[in-house]
């Protein structure tokens, strides 16, 4: 930018399952040596939900749960792509849907 800062990369993802394999994708993130921030995020893009959708993702046990908005800051390209590559590992071996929103 005009300040001379270099932008870290920021991974922004958005998984759709449970909170608590949600939790499990997160926490497998904040493991990574050298990740910068992993926070939880309120997701403003539209989908394509009903009305009672969002109090019906929260009960319990329904499995396939709600769409969890991921925001990964990491401290070089490297780390960026060693993240993605785990996210997707994670996240399939937990049968969630993973989508990589963009990235600074």
């Amino acid at each position: 930018d005009l300040h001379g800062r270099v932008c870290m990369p920021v991974l922004r993802v958005r998984l759709t399952g449970s909170e608590a394999d949600a939790s499990a994708v997160i926490s497998v993130i904040h493991g990574v040596e050298g990740i910068e921030r992993v926070e939880e995020v309120a997701d403003l893009m539209p989908h394509m939900d009903d009305d009672d959708s969002s109090s019906a993702a929260r009960v319990e046990g329904q499995g396939s749960g709600g769409v969890h908005a991921v925001e990964i800051e990491t401290p070089d390209r490297r780390s960026s792509e060693q993240v993605r590559e785990l996210i997707s590992r994670s996240a399939e071996s937990l049968g969630m849907a993973v989508e990589f929103v963009d990235e600074c």
